[in-house]
């Protein structure tokens, strides 16, 4: 009797063993870049990658102490990988030991376990990004005064959290490019999430190089509440069919969401930006307050806008029918079955070719009575 064959490990550098190692590779990249803070050739290279860069301090009065402000500038695309192999560790953690978990319990179907993948994931980098753009608007005056979306344009210094507020959201969305891969999405799934991947990169950072990172930040953070009820929405109906009520309400946000970014984008790009004092186009100062500018950003937040809202018909009408379909069914699962109707007897007592007799008299009777 032969023995049996252990599961050999995939070969080095094959597909799947890239995909079983990705996390522990990427950290080894990682703590390379952070080992090179150890050494005075390397350190000046590898503080380019941790920390942020073009730092601009600004001296108010002689009284007050100088404030630090930051710009952007070419070498935050070496702070956005960092950041990017940093997402990329945190997905695996939040897979391995929360998601992995829960899905050995439910016990879900190969299209409910993508799904639920996809939801925990983004469920949770909704709330930390939320909670983070909330404590940053918390410190400006957009409550009391919403003409800061524009006064003062050109804003091209920002404040530490700002500005790692988008080097963390565009290394995010940057991760999720390699994610399709390192999860293994179902073919099917890939064009829809890199419709929304590419379209949060795409505004992300033009709100951030367009210095409109004002107006970016109040429009992500009511988006990211929505967007969290939703993938919260979705965990609860995985767990239990039943839990439905997080839908309706993520339906109603959703529409006051778009009414709200439309509303700000026509009164910053139609109203506020065109009425200030620095008018036109200057790449050394960061100033893209010129007309095509102004138009293509709104067109292209209202076409987005405009297409989330047929998307978001389409899944309405679709969520519709099948609940019309199930409510019909049930119906007729309740209905009671209708008897088929009593034939009537034919003409002259006969019924299926046999006759009966009125008379109930027994045949001796009848012999007796005729004698």
């Amino acid at each position: 009797m032969g023995f049996r064959k252990k599961n050999k490990s995939p070969p080095v550098l094959s597909h799947e063993f890239v995909i079983q190692n990705h996390a522990d590779m990427v950290s080894c990249l990682a703590m390379i870049i952070l080992l090179g803070l150890m050494f005075e050739v390397t350190a000046k290279f590898a503080i380019m990658f941790i920390t942020v860069q073009y730092n601009v301090t600004q001296v108010l009065d002689e009284k007050s102490d100088p404030v630090n402000h930051y710009q952007y500038g070419p070498k935050d695309v070496a702070t956005v990988f960092f950041y990017l192999l940093i997402g990329v560790i945190l997905h695996a953690l939040i897979q391995e030991y929360i998601l992995d978990k829960m899905n050995r319990r439910l016990h879900l179907s190969k299209t409910k376990h993508s799904k639920f993948n996809e939801s925990g994931q983004l469920a949770a980098f909704y709330l930390f990004s939320f909670i983070w753009g909330c404590s940053i608007l918390t410190a400006e005056d957009f409550a009391t005064n919403p003409t800061f979306l524009w006064e003062g344009y050109p804003h091209t210094h920002m404040v530490f959290q700002v500005k790692f507020f988008y080097i963390c959201q565009i290394a995010y969305w940057l991760h999720a490019l390699p994610e399709l891969y390192f999860q293994k999405v179902r073919k099917e799934d890939i064009p829809r999430q890199l419709y929304y991947i590419c379209l949060y990169v795409v505004h992300i950072t033009g709100a951030y190089v367009l210095n409109l990172h004002r107006l970016g930040l109040v429009l992500l953070v009511p988006h990211y509440l929505v967007e969290l009820l939703f993938h919260a929405s979705r965990l609860f109906y995985f767990s239990d069919e039943n839990k439905q009520k997080g839908f309706t309400l993520w339906a109603l946000l959703f529409v006051i969401a778009r009414l709200l970014t439309l509303t700000l984008s026509v009164l910053t790009f139609g109203f506020g930006l065109p009425r200030t004092e620095n008018q036109g186009f200057s790449l050394a100062e960061g100033n893209f307050n010129v007309l095509t500018i102004r138009m293509t950003c709104l067109a292209a937040i209202c076409l987005t806008q405009a297409w989330m809202m047929w998307k978001f018909i389409n899944f309405q009408l679709k969520k519709w029918r099948e609940h019309s379909q199930n409510q019909a069914l049930k119906k007729k699962a309740v209905s009671p079955k209708i008897k088929p109707p009593k034939r009537e007897p034919t003409r002259g007592g006969a019924a299926n070719g046999v006759v009966k007799s009125e008379d109930k008299t027994s045949p001796r009777a009848r012999k007796t009575k005729a004698s």
